[in-house]
């Protein structure tokens, strides 16, 4: 899986191995290291299902349950997007995972001049309620469960989510919806924040705490160490990150009065698999037990569901490259085995092709077989968590633990994650890394086969999924219709409530599902927030 580096001498023999959290691995490992690390069976491992849960969330795992299989989907109109659930679902997914164009994401209509270019692109263009309906047409929302992997505006999308579920007659309290949310991370890594901090936080949270109040299956939020490793964070600073992001979250919700046993069992993490098989394993193993016991001895959380570390490990995409593009699949598989071995609860792969664009159906295909035959054909669900035990993997386990917890204590020394990024420090420090681990693969420090080695010249051509024209003016043309046969004297009406809510300490959530069932736009919506709370202006980084 690559990305450690090698110290070679010259003649090609390994002195030294160097994981990108800081790891050096020894050539062998026995009793004495595991000693070393003041291993206790007990305390730092317990049996499957036992806290603190570092081997396995459930006492059989998966020959219990086998993990839910989430692959990330959406493109183009809603229409095209519906055809591309009903296929993935055809074929075996058990849980949707949506993709949003980045007009959408940045809370703009489709016809905006800031959407020109962009829309339906990387993802489904939503504009209104209307384009959920068609999305979500023949989805038993009592049965699959959806992420919705949007952040500046999840809180729209949710309250689109739900009055959609009940437009074709599910009620609240079936349906199960997992947006990501998760606004802290943008500011680090992928940059599709609108918001000031503040204003922010307060809609991540408005979220939850309506989603505890009335949706009680779903996850109201993701926290995505995914993106801050994409972003160039090392393996420990995507969890360590990550864990103080959702800090921040239960803090402003235990500000509002709110018990955390309430609360965190609904929290959920996006974490990625792109990286050295056995740093991805140990970093899962120590960030189940960290999670547990954060809560059990920061919060007092009792309740043992609430302790678990729950949400999808996948992904991979900074592992995939355009040179050889086929190697992508073998990658793949074994971002899905160190997932499988990690005890993932929910995986996804990202697809051969998605180095070039978003994935045709074939690749998106490929990718959703390749995780059923690791459930299916390898043995990986004949016992929990096999790895137990090894002197190697439970020594890098308990140092992985270690470098989270000093990540962790760096950010607490700055005040808190909000405070961190509202500096730029963390968005410093992770571009730093970007740009030190690009020259390693440069200069060939860090091995990338097909990139840097074992290359060959002329690459093959890659059938990719193309961008069609036609669906920007089809979704254009459909907002048009529908600002025209709309009762616009009630979009006006639950917009200017809108506008009160926010202006007030009240939860936006409700308003937001009677805008939506009005027919308001995301564009109209968004614009509300932006006139309220103004926009962040990120600090300079360097």
């Amino acid at each position: 899986m690559g990305v450690a580096k090698y110290i070679k001498n010259k003649a090609d023999a390994i002195e030294k191995v160097i994981y990108q959290s800081g790891i050096e691995v020894k050539p062998f490992y026995g009793p004495k290291d595991l000693e070393a690390t003041g291993f206790d069976y007990e305390v730092d491992l317990g049996d499957p299902g036992q806290y603190p849960f570092t081997r396995s969330l459930h006492p059989q795992g998966y020959r219990s349950r086998a993990w839910t299989t989430r692959q990330y989907t959406g493109f183009g109109t809603p229409q095209e997007t519906n055809e591309r659930f009903k296929y993935m679902i055809a074929h075996g997914q058990n849980g949707l995972n949506v993709a949003f164009d980045l007009p959408t994401q940045m809370g703009y209509d489709s016809d905006s001049p800031k959407a020109e270019g962009e829309v339906g692109r990387v993802g489904m263009a939503v504009d209104s309620l209307q384009d959920f309906e068609i999305a979500f047409k023949d989805i038993q929302f009592d049965r699959i469960g959806s992420g919705l992997t949007i952040n500046a505006v999840a809180s729209i999308m949710l309250a689109m989510y739900q009055a959609t579920a009940e437009k074709y007659g599910y009620s609240k309290e079936t349906i199960s919806a997992t947006p990501q949310n998760d606004i802290l991370k943008e500011m680090i890594g992928r940059g599709a924040w609108i918001f000031p901090v503040e204003p922010s936080v307060r809609l991540v949270c408005d979220t939850i705490e309506y989603s505890v109040k009335e949706l009680p299956r779903c996850n109201p939020v993701s926290i995505c160490g995914y993106h801050i490793r994409e972003s160039g964070a090392t393996p420990s600073q995507e969890v360590g990150f990550a864990f103080e992001i959702a800090k921040s979250y239960i803090d402003n919700l235990l500000d509002r009065g709110l018990a955390p046993d309430d609360f965190v069992g609904r929290f959920s993490f996006n974490l990625n698999v792109y990286g050295n098989l056995w740093e991805q394993i140990a970093k899962f193993r120590a960030a189940r037990k960290l999670w547990a016991k954060l809560l059990k001895e920061e919060y007092s959380v009792t309740e043992k569901k609430n302790l678990f570390l729950r949400g999808l490990f996948g992904g991979g995409g900074s592992g995939l490259t355009k040179e050889q593009p086929e190697n992508n699949i073998i990658r793949g598989a074994y971002y899905g085995l160190a997932a499988a071995l990690s005890g993932a609860q929910t995986t996804a792969l990202c697809s051969f092709d998605e180095a070039f664009t978003i994935p045709t159906p074939r690749a998106a295909l490929l990718s959703l077989r390749t995780l059923e035959i690791l459930m299916e054909e390898v043995g990986l669900r004949d016992t929990v968590d096999p790895l137990a035990g090894s002197y190697f993997v439970e020594t890098i386990t308990k140092e992985m633990e270690d470098k989270i917890k000093n990540e962790m204590t760096r950010v607490q020394k700055m005040g808190g994650m909000v405070h961190a990024i509202s500096s730029g420090y963390i968005q410093r420090e992770v571009a730093r890394q970007a740009y030190e681990f690009e020259k390693s693969l440069q200069n060939g420090e860090i091995i990338k086969v097909g990139v840097n080695k074992y290359t060959e010249g002329e690459q093959p051509d890659v059938e990719v999924h193309e961008y069609n024209d036609s669906w920007v003016g089809a979704q254009i043309s459909s907002l048009k219709t529908l600002r025209r046969t709309r009762n616009n004297q009630e979009v006006n009406r639950s917009l200017k409530a809108l506008e009160k809510t926010s202006k007030s300490r009240n939860n936006v959530m409700p308003t937001l599902v009677d805008c939506c069932r009005a027919y308001a736009t995301v564009g109209e919506m968004a614009g509300v927030f932006r006139d309220v709370f103004g926009e962040w202006d990120e600090p300079c980084l360097f």
